[in-house]
């Protein structure tokens, strides 16, 4: 009895995930899907700097971690803004992704130069509108 009633609900839960999961994809299918397929290719080149490429060393963390908390409490920057990637590699910080004005650009590149063990900072943040 009791392993019967273990295998109904496997097969209801299995059921009920194949059922969310083709809802999902229909409400997926019907929303505009954002084409960045650009700027992923580029950002697979070797020498563009992404997230993976983070040093693991303590003094690049706590830069990298004092640059993102110097960004995350300004309110004045915008929601792109505030979500940059910050790499910082023995003491040299690459700041990429959009932002939304010339300011915004120079604001976080000022932050950057900010934080202490900083030795120098690559803006490739970009102004979208």
């Amino acid at each position: 009895m009791k392993s019967i009633t273990i295998l109904l609900l496997s097969m209801a839960l299995i059921i009920g995930c194949s059922k969310n999961n083709s809802e999902d994809k229909q409400v997926s299918q019907n929303a505009a899907e954002p084409d960045n397929s650009g700027r992923n290719v580029r950002d697979r080149d070797d020498q563009n700097k992404t997230s993976g490429d983070q040093s693991e060393n303590e003094g690049d963390r706590s830069i990298t971690q004092n640059i993102r908390q110097a960004v995350i409490s300004d309110d004045s920057l915008s929601t792109n803004a505030k979500n940059v990637k910050i790499i910082t590699n023995d003491g040299i910080v690459t700041l990429r992704g959009p932002v939304k004005s010339e300011n915004e650009k120079a604001q976080i590149e000022s932050k950057a130069k900010q934080v202490a063990g900083v030795k120098r900072v690559d803006n490739q943040l970009e102004v979208v509108s």
